[in-house]
């Protein structure tokens, strides 16, 4: 029998080959590379509380029960974002909240341009004015779409690229980069005032003029 590779240096993909060979330590493996972002993808969607660990268990108990399911022509992280995502927007819908996320308004590179609503300054007046920044990004983000507002999550929080979120949602890349710049266009109307110190413009991005991640 050939030597499997080392747990900690596989790929999502080799993992998921031995989780389908009923593998638990691979299992336990992609529950630690992907419980914290899952965790935040879902907070940042659903909001804080008890539903967030009821949506990430839910979610892989769905990895296992189905892992015969999963194809290695597509990414893992593809196929277990769909699960979450889908878990979460039901939720949504039964809670019917919403909660604020990282937003950048204008284009890339994240560092360059947008609300950056977390902060590590200790400053406590640039607190206080990050806190109201939160306040009122939180605000409008309530008022988006619930199809703007996920695409935007998983582009801007999760860094996905347009391809992998059109996996994602099940939409064309066309519609996922309309979806992001609409929310974001939503934001720019309302928070134009709202620009950190040194940071550039609140554009949305141009699909035409930059390729995609």
């Amino acid at each position: 029998m050939p030597e499997l590779p080392k747990y900690k240096e596989a790929t999502d993909e080799d993992l998921m080959a031995l989780v389908q060979q009923d593998d638990e330590i691979a299992f336990e493996e992609i529950v630690k590379r992907y419980q914290h972002a899952l965790s935040t993808f879902i907070t940042r969607f659903v909001g804080r509380g008890s539903h967030v660990e009821d949506i990430l268990q839910e979610t892989f108990i769905r990895v296992w029960r189905h892992r015969q399911r999963y194809k290695t022509v597509a990414k893992f992280s593809t196929w277990v974002y769909t699960i979450a995502g889908n878990l979460a927007k039901t939720e949504l819908r039964r809670l019917k909240i919403r909660r604020s996320v990282y937003i950048r308004t204008g284009g890339e590179p994240r560092e360059e341009e947008g609300i950056d609503v977390v902060d590590t300054s200790s400053n406590p007046e640039e607190d206080a004015t990050r806190e109201e920044i939160r306040r009122l990004v939180t605000k409008e983000i309530k008022k988006l779409p619930q199809a703007y507002r996920m695409a935007v999550i998983l582009r801007d929080v999760n860094d996905k690229s347009y391809e992998e979120i059109s996996e994602i949602l099940g939409v064309p890349v066309g519609t996922v980069k309309s979806r992001i710049n609409r929310g974001r266009a939503r934001l720019q109307k309302k928070l134009h005032n709202l620009r950190d110190p040194g940071q550039s413009g609140w554009e949305p991005d141009n699909a035409g003029d930059r390729k995609s991640r």
